[in-house]
Parts: C-alpha cells; structure tokens; sequence
C-alpha cells in the first residue's frame, strides 16, 4: 500500500477520539476542491512511508491514541487496505475508513470481514451533479451508489459527508443528496476552505448562516445532521 502521510494525532478525524490518520496516495477523482491535491496529482512525488513503519509506530501509541483513520487519496485504490485495517484493529484501536464509495467490491469485502468500526463516505453532489463535482466527465454512478446502500444496511456505523463549495453545490443539490439518502444514520456537511493547494483554483466557501441552512434543509432526510469545520 502506498502511504504517503501519517498525522499522529488528530482530534476531529474520527468522531469523538484521539487518532492518528494514515493517507494513502492516489484517487481515481479530480475534485476541484480536493484539499488533498497532492496526494492525487503529485503521488508519484510524495515521499512513502511503509506500511510497517506505520504499524510500528500505532503500535507505540497503544494505549494513548483511541483509534486509526485510513484515508486519502482512496484508500480502496490498495487490494492490500483490508489487509493493513485488519493489522490495525488488531493492535487494539478503534478503525476508521474514509472512502469515495468507487470501489463497492472492495468496500463489501471489509464489511463482510467486520474490521472497520466507523466508515466516512463522500457524497461529493447530487446525483445530477455528480460528474462535475469529480471531475470527470460521464462519471458512472452506480458503483457509489452500490456502497451507499451497503452502509445504510448497517453493519457497521457510517457517515455520509458533503464538502460544501459555493460554486458547486446550492440547496437544491443538498434537497436532492437527501431524498437520495433517505433515512441515513447520519449527514456531514462540511465548511469548504482553501488550503492553497488544489486542482482547482477560484473556489469558496459558505458562510456559517448559510451552512446552517443547508444544514436545516438536509435534516428531515436524516436521522442526525451536522457542520464540521464552522
């Protein structure tokens, strides 16, 4: 697996713990707005960490850290991520997977296996949407729809999340990602901020009011609707 970064501690990566966050380079998409450009773009450049190393040093953490994110990038790019979420869980933490929900093979695969606690799923627009919040063009649909489904059957406790740009997403794609959704256990919408490095530049973000609306909007769809990054 190709690891590209390791941040040792992190308070909002995994909801409600102490955690360290493991990148991995590589995604199958061009969102404008990624604020992991590097990781997507430049990969071939980005220093690698191994996958050993890394266990080496969560293994040193046990008992001060509550759990691991893996994240990206898309981790599920790597036929080994199962492989490495299942070392981590069985160091002890807590195990937390963010995905673009591309890969529903590989994401059944680990549900199936029960070795993630915690899945965080990007819901990058409605589906109408979709291609242009990517970056790419006659994007297929189906397989993220395929993973959304499998997370709301449950097996494991999930997150659906929207990074809210104001150039690419209005109430009505927030309306249309919730009648999608319909009865999800949870919705993130998350502040858009510039971090100077991304795929595409003249982006903004909302301000707090209208976040909150959106907020307000998505939450008959939901059982549980929040901001991050306000």
């Amino acid at each position: 697996m190709r690891i590209c970064g390791l941040q040792k501690l992190s308070m909002v990566d995994y909801p409600g713990k102490l955690a360290a966050t493991v990148f991995t380079g590589g995604c199958n998409l061009r969102c404008p707005f990624c604020h992991n450009a590097a990781l997507v773009t430049g990969v071939s450049e980005a220093p690698t960490l191994s996958s050993e190393e890394v266990l080496d040093f969560l293994a040193s953490r046990r008992g001060l850290l509550d759990g691991v994110v893996l994240s990206g990038g898309e981790p599920l790019l790597h036929p080994d991520a199962a492989d490495f979420l299942q070392k981590v869980g069985k160091l002890g933490f807590a195990v937390k997977l963010d995905t673009n929900g591309c890969y529903p093979d590989a994401l059944a695969d680990i549900l199936n296996a029960g070795i993630v606690d915690y899945v965080a799923m990007d819901i990058k627009s409605s589906p109408a949407g979709y291609a242009g919040a990517v970056g790419v063009p006659d994007f297929d649909l189906a397989p993220v729809r395929r993973s959304a489904a499998m997370l709301m059957e449950g097996r494991t406790d999930y997150e659906f999340r929207t990074t809210v740009v104001r150039e690419l997403h209005t109430r009505r794609e927030i309306l249309e990602i919730g009648q999608w959704l319909r009865g999800a256990r949870r919705y993130v919408l998350q502040c858009f901020v510039d971090s100077g490095g991304l795929i595409a530049q003249g982006l903004h973000g909302l301000e707090e009011a209208e976040m909150e609306a959106l907020a307000q909007a998505a939450r008959p769809f939901f059982g549980q609707v929040s901001i991050r990054g306000l």
